[in-house]
């Protein structure tokens, strides 16, 4: 099975100068962890995830709002990628995510961001693949 086979097509994006709150607002109503962020001519130049969120320390962020600066996405998001490309392998991109500590993998074909595969993404089809996996009665939610 290939990383086109289970990725999410054409994912919700943003720019870096976008103000973070939109990006905010743009996870929590689409419910994702993962924003690519793209320049104005569609170029993926990083990734903001919930975890670049968390690291953001409160005294980073009030020393930007208070020199009057707007809270951008740039000021929070991950600049150096990690990309993988769509005929890859869902072992390989199990891999580089596991090896590299990442919850997500844009999808880049051609220099473009085609798609993004999630860790999600990698369990539902493990899960599709073996049916004999899925939580039975004795699995309890707490």
């Amino acid at each position: 099975m290939r990383v086109k086979d289970i990725m999410t097509p054409d994912p919700v994006t943003i720019e870096p100068e976008a103000p973070l709150a939109v990006a905010l607002k743009l996870m929590r109503e689409r419910q994702v962890r993962h924003l690519p962020v793209v320049d104005t001519e569609g170029r993926l130049v990083g990734i903001l995830t919930d975890r670049d969120l968390r690291q953001a320390s409160f005294a980073r962020l009030r020393a930007l709002r208070e020199a009057d600066q707007d809270l951008q996405v740039q000021s929070v998001m991950t600049w150096a990628l990690v990309v993988i490309h769509p005929t890859a392998t869902i072992a390989h991109a199990a891999g580089v995510m596991f090896e590299r500590r990442v919850g997500s993998l844009p999808v880049v074909e051609g220099g473009r961001l085609v798609g993004i595969v999630t860790e999600r993404d990698l369990l539902r089809a493990v899960m599709e693949e073996h049916p004999e996996l899925e939580p039975g009665p004795e699995a309890v939610l707490w």
